[in-house]
């Protein structure tokens, strides 16, 4: 994108009302439960986890609870291709450009929603978000919300 056709950069309070936002409306109606972390450069900007680790055991998450890190091969799939995982699923049908490319690298490539690069202000590709713990709409729907937010 051109420079004039990107958002303007936020700071990080108003971030952060956006991340919680999309958060506690995702968790209100069930529809994400996992942990998100924002860094930029070196600071951490926005921690937080929501809904359960373990719904059969009560067990809520918290910033510590393991997960299959699905998200950081979403992350390492949008960067390795530079773009969304969501563009890739819908390139990955029988018979489309990327069909079968899920099973490349070691099983790390995802083609669910979830994974965005995130470019500099040149529009060139610096690295990606990965989310995961929702459905695929929701997971793209946390990644969209930090990538607007990156600035570089």
């Amino acid at each position: 994108l051109a420079a004039q056709d990107r958002k303007p950069a936020i700071d990080a309070p108003e971030l952060v009302r956006r991340v919680s936002h999309t958060l506690d409306s995702l968790a209100a109606i069930d529809q994400f439960s996992g942990v998100v972390l924002i860094v930029r450069g070196s600071d951490t900007v926005f921690q937080r986890a929501v809904g359960m680790a373990d719904r059969g055991r009560r067990r809520r998450n918290t910033i510590g609870t393991s997960f299959n890190l699905g998200s950081i091969n979403k992350a390492f799939t949008s960067r390795a291709f530079n773009i969304s995982t969501k563009e890739l699923a819908e390139n990955s049908q029988p018979g489309d450009q990327f069909f079968g490319i899920h099973a490349s690298n070691h099983d790390r490539v995802m083609i669910f929603a979830g994974g965005i690069p995130l470019k500099d202000k040149h529009g060139v590709v610096i690295g990606a978000i990965g989310v995961s713990g929702g459905g695929g709409a929701q997971d793209h729907q946390v990644a969209e919300a930090g990538a607007s937010a990156h600035t570089c």
